[in-house]
């Protein structure tokens, strides 16, 4: 079997729906866990997630305690005049976090979307060393 082959008769994944925790939702919708692709550089992190739907203007993403956290709202269109005979895609928002270790540059983080994915960098911060001085008691 070629690889073109392979590509072919691989598990098609299903997007995972968030089960409810503890917070509580202001927006009645399904939420997603977005899959993602997590990437190291010798300089930073890189966090490709899919959120298909999702515009710059529709993610928010926050960072407290050192957890990052992911939200990304879908506004579901249909065409003017039509009416939905079957979906097999749901439609629904999308949300998750990480948890950020001490190594990445918090100020420093960037993200784009672009068609529906997330692309976040996070540098890694530079290791400081500085002698400590030892002062008379």
């Amino acid at each position: 079997m070629t690889e073109e082959t392979k590509e072919l008769h691989l598990e098609q994944a299903e997007k995972q729906e968030l089960v409810e925790g503890e917070a509580e939702r202001t927006r009645s919708r399904l939420v997603f866990i977005p899959r993602v692709d997590i990437y190291e550089l010798h300089d930073a992190i890189v966090i490709v997630a899919d959120m298909p739907g999702v515009d710059p203007a529709s993610v928010d993403i926050t960072l407290e305690r050192n957890v990052l956290s992911i939200n990304g709202y879908v506004t579901p269109t249909y065409p003017e005049g039509y009416s939905l005979a079957w979906a097999e895609y749901r439609i629904g928002d999308f949300q998750r976090s990480f948890t950020l270790s001490q190594e990445i540059d918090q100020e420093h983080i960037e993200a784009t979307v672009k068609d529906g994915v997330l692309r976040l960098h996070l540098p890694k911060a530079t290791p400081t060393t500085r002698k400590i001085a030892i002062k008379d008691a």
